[in-house]
């Protein structure tokens, strides 16, 4: 990918202009209006061609932990960095300024740790309930790393894509523009949404705000209230879009607040790209086999005993970790987790066997295993799985590199994906997955780890090993 960019002095990056050539077919042209910690472009995102006929292109988050592997706490450091943002615009003071956190978020390996224990043993005070709804898959970490460095009255839930026999979605909406609409809310308190407290909707990115709009008429026709907050990364609405807002606040007689840490517009020139399938390169009989190693931290946590099936009807047993922000979360949780995630992370921690070590979540199962990695010490990077399907290129500059395909082992009729792992490249792979699946389902992404040729795979389950649950389900 050619980048055609300005490149502005501090003061200017506020309000620029960016210039993106996707290969050769596709210009996305971005002119920025706000940027409040005057973070150059190239730290938030790289660009790429998008599968997807409604929007052909994709802003790559190097926050994220998705499809690029990032230092943890940088990834945590986004959600509080838009944490900062909502104090500062609610008036509240902050125990961490603007270019501190960019200071962190430049230099991961210097100050993020730090900065990140200095937020978690002083969280920002808020000076009124919050509640905390994060979008699947991509912004389930994301929201919960904004909610995390508050105290006080505060709740955190993030919406589904799963579908959860025992319980009821108090909460559906779509999300027009994504390869996987559905979303759900399983609050197990059915009291969860009610009271007036500003909602805060967090995803990664806004680029109609169709999705919030559609989040904020379903809540508020439900459980009403005066105040909504949309935080994300980025946000790239049109003046028609933003006029969709306006029209919504008036309709409902409510306030609606935009935060973001690149605010601007857009403009695409170009049409989208056709993708011809790769084939699948296959693990060569004469290739040297990853050691697999498979360890289960089903005793560190909390679990509720509720079942899923897919949507070819598959039933899984296994049993959800309770603290993950699923089915809901209060300030008084937080300390729980906390402990659990240290717990978990000192054993693992124990069982490595290399210096140049991936973590990879696996779809919505992103914030634990991202808090795991950032306690598992150093040479540690983080990037989950996805069902976001991105053309791969090895041009100069652009987002995906690598890419691997795979049948998603909670749904096999769902593909997933891998991406930016370079064959051979890390000592070791540690893979965190909520709940087993069986083991043919399991396969394909087995088999996808093992074509990144790495040499040490450490499979981690936070679900009991199979003959327990027989048992369990069977006593």
């Amino acid at each position: 990918m050619k980048i055609k960019t300005s490149i502005p002095c501090s003061s200017d990056l506020v309000k620029s202009k960016h210039t993106y050539k996707i290969k050769d077919q596709l210009e996305v042209i971005v002119h920025v209006t706000s940027n409040p910690l005057n973070l150059p472009m190239d730290e938030l995102f790289l660009m790429a061609a998008r599968i997807n006929k409604k929007r052909s292109f994709l802003f790559v988050s190097k926050v994220l932990g998705k499809h690029i592997p990032v230092h943890p706490h940088v990834s945590l450091l986004g959600g509080a960095a838009l944490a900062v943002l909502l104090q500062q615009d609610n008036g509240n003071p902050v125990s961490v300024d603007l270019p501190e956190m960019v200071q962190a978020i430049r230099n991961p390996d210097v100050y993020a740790a730090d900065l990140y224990a200095r937020l978690k043993q002083s969280p920002l005070l808020i000076d009124q309930p919050h509640l905390f709804i994060g979008f699947a898959e991509t912004a389930t970490a994301l929201g919960h790393s904004m909610y995390e460095v508050f105290r006080g009255s505060t709740r955190y839930l993030h919406t589904t894509r799963e579908s959860i026999r025992e319980l009821h979605s108090i909460l559906s909406f779509e999300e027009e523009h994504s390869h996987a609409t559905a979303h759900r809310c399983y609050a197990l308190d059915e009291r969860f949404f009610q009271g007036t407290q500003p909602v805060v909707l967090v995803d990664d990115e806004i680029t109609t705000g169709k999705t919030a709009l559609n989040m904020i008429r379903d809540l508020h026709m439900k459980f009403p209230r005066s105040k909504y907050i949309v935080a994300s990364l980025l946000d790239w609405r049109s003046d028609a879009d933003r006029e969709q807002f306006t029209k919504l606040e008036a309709e409902l007689e409510i306030e609606i607040v935009c935060l973001s840490l690149i605010e601007g517009t857009l403009e695409v020139i170009g049409s989208s790209i056709e993708y011809k399938d790769e084939a699948v390169p296959s693990v060569l009989a004469d290739d040297e086999p990853s050691t697999l190693t498979t360890h289960y931290v089903y005793n560190e946590f909390d679990h509720i005993e509720v079942t899923s099936s897919n949507t070819i009807g598959d039933l899984n047993l296994n049993p959800y970790v309770s603290l993950t922000g699923r089915f809901g979360l209060q300030y008084e949780d937080n300390q729980l987790l906390d402990k659990q995630v240290e717990q978990a992370a000192a054993f693992l921690k124990s069982q490595r066997t290399g210096s140049n070590t991936l973590c990879i979540g696996t779809g919505e199962f992103m914030y634990v295993p991202m808090r795991i990695a950032a306690e598992m010490g150093d040479g540690i990077l983080y990037q989950s799985t996805t069902r976001s399907p991105i053309h791969p290129s090895h041009e100069d500059g652009y987002a995906i590199g690598y890419r691997d395909a795979y049948t998603c082992p909670e749904d096999p009729a769902v593909m997933n994906f891998l991406y930016n792992i370079p064959p051979g490249h890390y000592d070791e792979l540690f893979v965190f997955m909520e709940r087993e699946a069986s083991s043919e389902a399991s396969l394909p992404f087995l088999e996808a780890l093992q074509r990144t040729y790495t040499p040490h795979i450490h499979l981690v389950y936070f679900s009991p090993p199979k003959n327990d649950v027989k048992k369990e389900r069977n006593s």
